[in-house]
């Protein structure tokens, strides 16, 4: 449970980087709860093929945040902010 709520993190700050595909993919597989083969039915590819490209997306959603550290740098800019007086941080929480 902990890695789908991590995964889907991810997949918030990285989703412009997938394609079209990988994206409708990996919303109906952890956003609406389909089965591979209920993926597979409704886009007439076998169940091998969507598992392929779910594991695809995942990898790719990995490696942007091993690179890009979106996810991690903004846990260390809450964990800043969480020491600034309260005014500040009620104005940058305002910005962000």
């Amino acid at each position: 449970m902990e890695n789908t709520v991590y995964l889907t993190i991810l997949y918030d700050y990285y989703k412009n980087l997938l394609t079209e595909k990988q994206c409708l993919y990996f919303e109906d597989y952890y956003f609406y709860n389909l089965s591979l083969s209920e993926m597979a039915e409704s886009y007439h590819i076998s169940r091998s093929a969507v598992n392929k490209q779910l594991n695809l997306t995942i990898n790719k959603l990995y490696e942007y945040e091993s690179k890009l550290n979106l996810y991690e740098n903004g846990l260390k800019i809450k964990k800043l902010i969480e020491k600034l007086p309260e005014k500040t941080k009620e104005e940058i929480e305002k910005l962000i």
